[in-house]
């Protein structure tokens, strides 16, 4: 393709809150920055000045900055940003007191709740108020087993303006996998719903509460959420109130934040834990703030008024990423349920109800429209929708196309990539620069982002490692109960000195954008060829017969042979033809190489809770090995079809 599918026009360039910032830069230390390529690489070479015009231009609440933006800023782990820094996160994201909207909620069942600023500031102060006087203080634990509603968002809000760290999961959850996370941070608090509905069900979940905060012996109170009933019977749970029973002493006031260090501990966030107990990251508030303010205000164009959705649990990072749109007087949109309850129309219909600018989902939910042929270009008015974001897994070209023929044709199409472990992005959208087919578009700002070889060589062209070589404000604090750091460390740091080796398997390309291949400890080496497991199901999906497919590398006959699984539509069968069908595809798209020894039909594909296929968890099973965390998977039956298969046996 010669030409770009979008590119911005001068009045959007103009407009961009990235302009500002470049101007902002000129000014305050006398460069010229041409374009964004200048922009990116002041951001790098110049980090303490970049960060400190980013502290300014952004706003960000605080007693003080103080003078030292960067400590120790050639260690990585060790460096160190604001360290003299004092503020207070919740501060910052409730920023607005007025009566517009700051919370749209939308449930799967139509239920819509709103919430305005000044109601927001209102709860965040009653609720605050009563954590205080049950002894919650800076440090503490305060754990959400809860659905993606205003009132988390509220408990998030409260105790963060204390300084107290909050820690998540989404309610479909079991027991053992709440255990194997909140059973290592010690929550003193924990707030829950009665339940949640998803699919057209109403699923309660105050069992299975009752029976994880038995083994929970941190937790000193629970707050309940009706979320299914008014009045849900609380029974069973020991030191258990609804949220209107605990806050209703207190009438709202003025909220005294306390301003702590950039870095005191704001979130504890975690690994998939697919390959064995999920590591628990602690992130910072300061870190998380500027960075949230960094991608928002500039790479997504967030402005005050805009309205803005992601599709997300409470169990994933970009909830967090989102509820931080406050802090850009934005207003966030939340939705609790299936997407695609009851048809793939429901996410359009919140977006034109409430004209909401961005629209976020993931890339398989993208994918997955495609598939159903739906188009919204022509039932739904979306003229409010300026941008369209999608992550969690590549989105592949064809997805590109799809968005600009059935959906919206001068939107903004942004691919971001980044994760739980940074709680941002490496790369993602850019207000001031064209969008190529396949490709996200940029190195974000303050992101030293490139591509390795095996030997540390950087690649411009090829696939390699995807590293960052200098540190950002949002690196973890470290993991939880790591004491001398050794996990964080062997985590990011030990294949290349001083650099962050994220494990995805990329490649930069002659637009300064990039493609990912896949996680990189997925990736497919049969013959020594390293082969992105992104590639084939790029092509594979495309096969009409096809709804999706995973990946892995079998171990055969002293080397690894390439299995593809392929789950069908209602009324196809993975006849002869069809599997030269598939290959043909591959082999005409890809390489020879990337050819499958095997493809078998599977009844479902194991996917984690966030959506995220799993092909190591698939590749133990057929090895014959365990998969250490089942409860990290959303459908983790789904594993079953994968062991003892015939067709893996032979030749």
């Amino acid at each position: 393709m010669t030409e770009p599918l979008w590119r911005p026009t001068r009045r959007q360039i103009e407009a961009a809150n990235m302009t500002g910032l470049m101007r902002r830069i000129e000014r305050d230390w006398g460069v010229s920055l041409p374009d964004y390529d200048a922009l990116w690489r002041f951001s790098i070479d110049e980090m303490a000045k970049f960060w400190a015009s980013l502290w300014d231009d952004v706003g960000v609440i605080a007693e003080t900055r103080g003078e030292r933006v960067i400590v120790d800023g050639e260690k990585m782990p060790g460096a160190r940003f604001f360290p003299e820094a004092r503020l207070n996160f919740a501060e910052n994201l409730l920023r607005r007191r007025d009566d517009g909207d700051a919370i749209v909620f939308r449930r799967e069942d139509g239920l819509t709740q709103r919430h305005s600023a000044r109601a927001l500031y209102d709860a965040v102060s009653r609720l605050s108020q009563a954590l205080r006087d049950v002894g919650v203080k800076p440090g503490d634990v305060c754990a959400g087993f809860v659905p993606n509603m205003p009132e988390t968002v509220i408990a998030m809000l409260a105790a963060t303006s204390l300084g107290a760290i909050w820690t998540s999961c989404s309610p479909d959850f079991g027991v053992a996998g709440v255990l194997d996370r909140f059973g290592q941070c010690a929550p003193k608090l924990l707030f829950t719903a009665d339940g949640y509905v998803y699919g057209g069900k109403r699923h309660a979940s105050l069992a299975r509460v009752a029976e994880f905060v038995r083994e929970l012996p941190s937790v000193e109170k629970v707050i309940v959420f009706p979320f299914l009933e008014d009045a849900p019977d609380l029974s069973g749970l020991a030191q258990a109130e609804t949220l209107a029973d605990f806050v209703a002493p207190y009438e709202p006031c003025e909220i005294a934040f306390e301003r702590f260090p950039f870095d005191q501990p704001l979130y504890i966030m975690y690994s998939s834990g697919t390959t064995g107990v999920p590591k628990c990251i602690l992130h910072g508030a300061g870190g998380a703030l500027i960075q949230h303010l960094k991608e928002q205000r500039h790479h997504f164009d967030i402005k005050p008024g805009a309205r803005v959705f992601f599709f997300t649990t409470c169990g994933w990072m970009m909830w967090n990423w989102l509820a931080s749109i406050l802090a850009s007087e934005a207003a966030i949109m939340l939705y609790d349920g299936s997407p695609f309850h009851p048809g793939p129309e429901t996410l359009f219909d919140f977006a034109e109800a409430e004209r909401i600018t961005m629209l976020g989902t993931s890339s398989k939910f993208i994918d997955a429209l495609a598939k159903a042929d739906f188009r919204p270009i022509e039932s739904h008015d979306l003229s409010a929708m300026t941008m369209l974001a999608g992550t969690g897994s590549p989105l592949v070209p064809e997805s590109y196309d799809y968005i600009y023929a059935a959906v919206k044709r001068d939107v903004h199409l942004v691919s971001a990539s980044g994760g739980t472990e940074l709680l941002s992005c490496f790369v993602g959208g850019n207000p001031l620069k064209p969008l190529w087919r396949g490709e996200i578009q940029s190195r974000a700002l303050g992101m030293a982002v490139d591509v390795f070889d095996e030997a540390g060589k950087s690649l411009r062209g090829e696939k390699g490692e995807l590293v960052c070589t200098r540190p950002f404000p949002s690196m973890p604090l470290g993991f939880w109960n790591d004491p001398d750091g050794a996990k964080y460390f062997n985590a990011y740091f030990a294949k290349y000195p001083n650099v962050w080796c994220h494990g995805d398997f990329v490649a930069l390309t002659e637009h300064d954008g990039m493609i990912i291949f896949g996680r990189s400890d997925a990736t497919l080496n049969p013959g020594g060829v390293r082969i992105g497991t992104a590639e084939i199901y790029r092509q594979v999906e495309q096969v009409d017969e096809v709804v999706e497919s995973i990946a892995i590398g079998q171990e055969w006959e002293g080397g690894t042979r390439i299995v593809l699984f392929v789950r069908l539509g209602d009324g196809a069968r993975l006849d002869e033809a069809l599997r030269e069908k598939i290959k043909q595809r591959i082999r005409e798209n890809c390489t020879p190489r990337h050819v499958p020894a095997k493809i078998v039909a599977v009844a479902d594909i194991p996917r984690t809770k966030s959506g995220k296929i799993v092909e190591l968890a698939v590749r133990d099973v057929v090895h014959g090995r365990p998969v250490k965390n089942i409860e990290a998977l959303a459908n983790a039956d789904a594993l079953a079809f994968y062991r003892d298969l015939p067709e893996l046996k032979g030749a």
